[in-house]
């Protein structure tokens, strides 16, 4: 199902008819049009790629008080945090697609990042909406789509290492030209967009800038002066570290995206200097494939595992230390000139990420911890301060929401739904209690079986179909860590019942109820490469699964 999206209303219609009529007599017209569009919002969607909750100060947990983020938790004190927004297919080129469009994969057509082709550029994107109506557009940071960037004036954007970036001296496509900078990726990045907001930009109209950092994904690269920020202490240990995954040995238990699997790379273990090209790629993959094991010598396989982890999630938090010191230096532009009251902030993430937790990383499964994306607006005219929301929200609701925002109408029908009347803090009594999930991509990377849900405020409920057929359900009231698949446990028989009917109908909903064998083409076919043209990493997954024939 579509949504059309119909934002101005009938008062606001006659308004403007009755203002066009005056402003064709008034000899000042000009400076009145100038007027009306400097009230029109502005807009800074800021996306920090594999950005987690539990990373987030705002949001509580393990690290909130050893790896505080100040600059987010003032958005959130100032603004509006929400608790349940939730991706529809946790990885990063596939979200970023859905946010673009407001529609699931299936309708957008990019379905994965491994195999998956480019973005569509012929599809229709809210930022496109937003530079036919008057607004000015810029993109600064990662992209990570394929083809160019479309509905920009301007554009800069990480086109290096198969489009995931570089996180020092990283090379940027310039409105069409590549060129290489010198530095750390999440300050330059922020440079281009404060020199934006000053100096190229007309200031008599309104502006959508989307700020999408490369930090923190991997291989977690911190700024210089953060590299050895909490050298001396032992970060805390998630509570399900040690899961053994009972009851989901088929799932959860069969991934390549435990702490086991952290490369020499990931570890920060210089690469011989011997070693060059292929083989020297080579060598820093090593421990991103079964039987791999990386670890200081003499140390017992418990100890080993810590240090992995240490390693991983110092280096991780470093990287979102830099995201928030940026994003301050945003807040402080906005306010040393006037913009902060009309200017929507948004800060989120392409999806969730594990920090330890069931003792992964990454993204992928419909489990909370990926499911979840973090998302924080402030904007003063219309949020009030210091609120929390708990209404399900998924990625494809932000397009007609930011549309809405800004009153701007077109025909273009969307699957997403906007949460306005959320923001002001008016939840519609009709609003969406349930949430659908699909994530198609396997084996690479990760290992991670290709499975749709249904996400409730209560219950997860997850066919994995792929080359398994297994259920899982989850009654997070009782059980919020998602240790005990209850799928077989008979009281909840009805629930089961209930769940996999509303699953049925969410699927004829948004046009992805297709037999199980056309979905299993889908993660089968190869789309073709992000990126056209070789370069130093995007031979990386041939070299990492030479002589891995694991399906």
């Amino acid at each position: 199902m579509k949504r059309k999206i119909t934002i101005v209303s009938l008062l606001a219609v006659t308004a403007f008819v009755v203002f066009a009529s005056f402003s064709c007599k008034n000899d000042n017209n000009k400076a009145t049009t100038t007027e009306e569009s400097q009230e029109k919002p502005n807009i800074i969607y800021v996306m920090a790629d594999d950005l987690t909750i539990q990373a987030i100060s705002a949001y509580g947990g393990i690290y909130k008080d050893i790896a505080p983020t100040p600059n987010i938790d003032r958005l959130a004190n100032e603004g509006m945090l929400f608790e349940d927004v939730l991706c529809t297919n946790a990885i990063c080129g596939p979200s970023r697609a859905s946010i673009l469009t407001g529609d699931y994969s299936n309708v957008n057509g990019y379905y994965k990042n491994e195999s998956g082709g480019k973005f569509d550029a012929s599809k229709w994107t809210f930022p496109q909406e937003f530079q036919k109506n008057g607004y000015q557009t810029s993109l600064f940071g990662k992209w990570h789509l394929g083809s160019e960037p479309k509905g920009f004036d301007v554009f800069k954007y990480h086109n290096s290492a198969g489009q995931q970036g570089h996180y020092w001296n990283p090379v940027y496509n310039e409105n069409g030209e590549d060129v290489k900078h010198t530095g750390y990726s999440s300050n330059l990045t922020t440079n281009f967009a404060l020199d934006w907001l000053e100096n190229q930009r007309d200031k008599s109209d309104p502006f959508l800038m989307v700020l999408q950092y490369k930090a923190p994904h991997r291989p977690w690269e911190p700024d210089r002066k953060y590299e050895k920020l909490w050298e001396d202490i032992e970060m805390p240990y998630p509570v399900t570290f040690n899961d053994d995954y009972k009851g989901r040995e088929l799932t959860a238990g069969d991934t390549e995206m435990t702490v086991d699997f952290f490369s020499r790379r990931d570890m920060k273990l210089k690469t011989p200097d011997s070693l060059e090209g292929k083989q020297g790629l080579a060598w820093e993959f090593y421990g991103a494939k079964p039987g791999e094991l990386v670890q200081p010598e003499g140390m017992s396989y418990e100890e080993g595992r810590k240090w992995r982890y240490q390693t991983f999630i110092k280096d991780y938090l470093a990287c979102v230390k830099s995201v928030d010191d940026n994003l301050g230096r945003v807040l402080d532009y906005l306010d040393k000139n006037g913009l902060t009251n009309n200017t929507m902030i948004v800060l989120t993430s392409d999806q969730g990420f594990y920090l330890g937790d069931h003792g992964f990383f990454d993204k992928r499964f419909i489990y909370e911890e990926s499911l979840r994306m973090p998302f924080i607006v402030r904007f003063p005219k219309m949020v009030k301060s210091g609120t929390v929301n708990r209404d399900i929200i998924s990625n494809i609701d932000f397009a007609p929401t930011f549309m809405d925002i800004a009153g701007i109408n077109t025909d273009h029908e969307v699957q997403g739904k906007s949460f306005k009347k959320v923001l002001e803090g008016n939840t519609p009594e009709d609003w969406q209690q349930e949430m659908y999930y699909h994530y198609y991509e396997f084996p690479y990377w990760h290992h991670v079986q290709p499975h749709y849900g249904i996400r409730t405020p209560q219950y997860t409920l997850a066919h994995f179909y792929y080359n398994i057929d297994v259920w899982e359900l989850y009654d997070r009231e009782k059980d919020p860590n998602e240790l005990h698949n209850i799928i077989n446990d008979p009281q909840y028989s009805n629930v089961v019942e209930h769940l996999k009917e509303s699953l049925k109908k969410l699927m004829k909903q948004y046009g992805d109820d297709i037999p199980l064998d056309d979905f299993r083409k889908i993660t089968d076919a190869d789309f073709g490469s992000i990126v056209d043209r070789p370069d130093s990493e995007t031979s990386v997954r041939d070299i990492v699964n030479k002589n891995n024939t694991r399906k």
